[in-house]
This record gives structure tokens, C-alpha cells and sequence, in this order.
């Protein structure tokens, strides 16, 4: 289904990246990888390898321009091409999250920064590559908190009521090209930052290898001509 498709992950070390990376590692997908750690990082890609994949690892830190270039610039050498951008790589900010009243100012602006900015940089330098073929396949990570307002979530819910405009302002202004963007909330996962955003949690939590098949689609030639839509992972039949 992936077969010869460059799929580029960022944040893709731990959580639903990881996953991620494996569940295309196994569609047949090359892979182009990122996260602030190396070490994890190459665990990731040795174990996406085992599976048959293909697979650039690259520390870079997105909310760095420079590692924004390199990443991508390193990318386009190794394969020539970016066909999907999953932009997974997000921060959650203080833990536990403090209301907005007492939330500090500078915690509040790295946040948006990771989480908003560096999603608007890597997708601003990946998509005029995706124009040149006239085909691409970006798709957002989105979360209930930035559907809807809860009291406690912070710069973290804020910044994903941002992705979720700039998903639908990309996909409005690309609509007429074969590239698509869209968004999928995953919902709540096993996964460290929910241990840190909910560390009292006492209900059962999917696992991130558990909701990657709406990714799976999002990036195949089948959903060629969805744009601009948003996807719960938990609820959606693929």
C-alpha cells in the first residue's frame, strides 16, 4: 500500500510516532525520521529496518530552523522526494498544566512555538516540493483539547486549536492541486505525555499502534480526494 512512498515523522521516538514509523515500516514505506534524541531515535530505526524499511534517522529539534532545513534538505538527497508529512512532534508545556491564569509567559510561547510554528515550518518547506510533482499527503495531529475548550489544558489545547486552522487554511488553499491536508485526533493514548498531562488517570488507554490504520489510509492514493477534514482515530472505520 506504501510501496516506494517517502513518508517523513517528526516526533517519531516515542508515543504515536513510534508507532507510526512501524505501522509504515510494515506498509512497505520509506521512512524519514526526527525527534530531539538520538539514541531512542535509532532504536526506532532499527527496529523499523528489522521490518523492512528503508529508513533516514535525524536528530533535529523542528522548532529550529536549522534543523527544520537539514532534516528536509537531508531527506530530499537521500530519497528525492517527500510523498506524506505526518507532523506528530509536539510538546505538552508545564506538568502539571497550570490554569491560564497562572500559566508563565514564556512556558506559554515555547509551547506555540513547538507546537504551531515549527508545524507551519516544516509543512511551509515541504509542500513546494508536493507542488512540483502535483502530489502530497500532509496530515495534522489534532486532539479533543483543541476541539474544545477544557479548563486546565493550557498553551497545549490553544496550540492545537491553531493546527486545526492552519490544517484547514492549508487544505483551502491547495484544494485545487492534488495535495491534501488533513487532521486526526488520535484521542487518548498510552503514551508519556498522557502520563504527564493526566498523571491520576485510572481508565483503560488505547495504544498508539491501535489507531494508526487512519493514517495508513490518510497517506494512501485511496484517500486522494479527502481534504480539509478532521478524523477521530478511536472512532473512525477504515
Amino acid at each position: 500500500m506504501m510501496r516506494n512512498k517517502v513518508v517523513m515523522i517528526t516526533g517519531a521516538s516515542k508515543g504515536l510516532g513510534r508507532a507510526l514509523t512501524f505501522a509504515f515500516a510494515k506498509g512497505g514505506a520509506k521512512l524519514a525520521i526526527c525527534a530531539r534524541s538520538l539514541e531512542p531515535l535509532l532504536k526506532v530505526k532499527e527496529e523499523a529496518e528489522k521490518l523492512g524499511a528503508e529508513v533516514l534517522a535525524v536528530a533535529a529539534d523542528i522548532s529550529k530552523p536549522r534543523d527544520v532545513e537539514r532534516f528536509i534538505a537531508t531527506t530530499e538527497e537521500a530519497f528525492g522526494q517527500i510523498d506524506v508529512l505526518i507532523n506528530n512532534a509536539s510538546i505538552l508545556g508545564p506538568s502539571p498544566m497550570p490554569l491560564l491564569l497562572d500559566y508563565p509567559e514564556d512556558d506559554f510561547a515555547e509551547v506555540l512555538k513547538a507546537n504551531v510554528v515549527s508545524l507551519f515550518s516544516v509543512t511551509r518547506r515541504v509542500i513546494p516540493g508536493m507542488l512540483e510533482r502535483n502530489q502530497g499527503s500532509i496530515i495534522n495531529i489534532t486532539s479533543e483539547a483543541g476541539h474544545v475548550g477544557y479548563a486546565g489544558w493550557g498553551a497545549y489545547g490553544i496550540s492545537k486549536f491553531a493546527v486545526e486552522g492552519l490544517t484547514q487554511t492549508w487544505a483551502d488553499e491547495l484544494n485545487d492541486t492534488n495535495i491534501r491536508v488533513n487532521m486526526v485526533d488520535p484521542g487518548e493514548m498510552d503514551t508519556d505525555m498522557h502520563r504527564l498531562a493526566v498523571p491520576d488517570c485510572d481508565y483503560p488507554l488505547a495504544k498508539p499502534e491501535e489507531i494508526v490504520d487512519i493514517f495508513l489510509y490518510l497517506a494512501s492514493d485511496q484517500s486522494a480526494e479527502i481534504n480539509g477534514q478532521r478524523f477521530a482515530a478511536q472512532s473512525e472505520e477504515v
